[in-house]
């Protein structure tokens, strides 16, 4: 595959590799030697989004990052579901066939319920664990998911992404701690530009209630990965994982490192940058 014109790789300056899957390829990033460190990413985001760890931590560990199907560089088909559990089963396949140990993993946002999935199907690859902004367990009876959930889901809701790209342009920029520079900004707009590339997008607000009996499992066997090693790198500033989901992460791994951010806001990765690394690396050689 070319080159996207719209790709910096001066900002991304990463291989390109795709895996192929029954409904289309999937884009990833695999770079670096060592232990392998598994990223997964949200909504409305792409491996782009990891490109500061990817940079800081490949010359002591083999880093690879995802894009959902329906993201990034992947295949964006319109005859698929796009359900949580589906990109679920699409990351199982892949790092199967990769055949990964020894595994630390790194989560935000929807990449939460689908990478911690696999840990849940697979504790016996994973070592550790690191976890941005998100959540693993149903919010149904919480307004202020169920609001976002119910309106996303609507005509409406549907109407304003699919035709405006609202996530992308509206919603996004409010989940930064500040004002994302153009050019950076242009590596989240340009995936999702076209209306018939969007299912993906506005089918994952609509699923925070969807996916409700899927969430309620992964819930239920939480113990699997109870005992592992947890860092916990929360914004504060997040408008849609507050305070209340990361005390619930801590009763989850009491032993966990925690460190809060003050002035991030949802996309952690984003807002303090390679400023993680140094983190992550003491972490994982402790």
């Amino acid at each position: 595959m070319e080159t996207p014109y719209w790709l910096d790789r001066t900002e991304f300056p990463f291989p390109s590799y795709f895996f192929p899957l029954e409904m289309g390829n999937l884009h990833y990033v695999d770079h670096g030697n060592g232990s392998p460190i598994v990223m997964v990413h949200g909504n409305p985001v792409w491996s782009f989004v990891y490109r500061h760890l990817i940079a800081g931590l490949a010359d002591r560990y083999r880093c690879i990052a995802v894009d959902h199907i329906g993201f990034g560089l992947s295949d964006k088909p319109r005859r698929w579901s796009y359900h949580p559990p589906d990109h679920a089963r699409n990351l199982d396949t892949f790092l199967e066939a990769l055949d990964l140990e020894d595994v630390t993993l790194v989560v935000q946002d929807w990449g939460g319920p689908i990478g911690l999935s696999w840990a849940l199907d697979h504790p016996e690859r994973v070592s550790r664990l690191v976890i941005l902004n998100t959540w693993m367990w149903s919010v149904r009876g919480d307004f202020h998911f169920e609001t976002f959930s119910r309106f996303f889901g609507t005509p409406a809701g549907r109407f304003l992404i699919l035709r405006f790209n609202f996530f992308v342009r509206i919603l996004m920029p409010m989940m930064f701690r500040g004002i994302l520079p153009k050019p950076i900004r242009r590596h989240y707009v340009q995936p999702l530009s076209r209306p018939e590339d969007r299912k993906g997008c506005w089918t994952f607000p609509e699923q925070i209630l969807g996916a409700d009996a899927w969430l309620r499992d992964l819930w239920s066997r939480r113990q699997a990965i109870a005992e592992k090693p947890a860092l916990i790198l929360w914004g504060l500033k997040d408008i849609a994982f507050r305070k209340q989901e990361l005390h619930r992460w801590m009763q989850i791994f009491p032993d966990a490192g925690v460190i809060r951010y003050p002035d991030a806001g949802h996309f952690v990765q984003e807002d303090i940058g390679p400023d993680l690394c140094p983190v992550i690396e003491e972490f994982l050689s402790s």
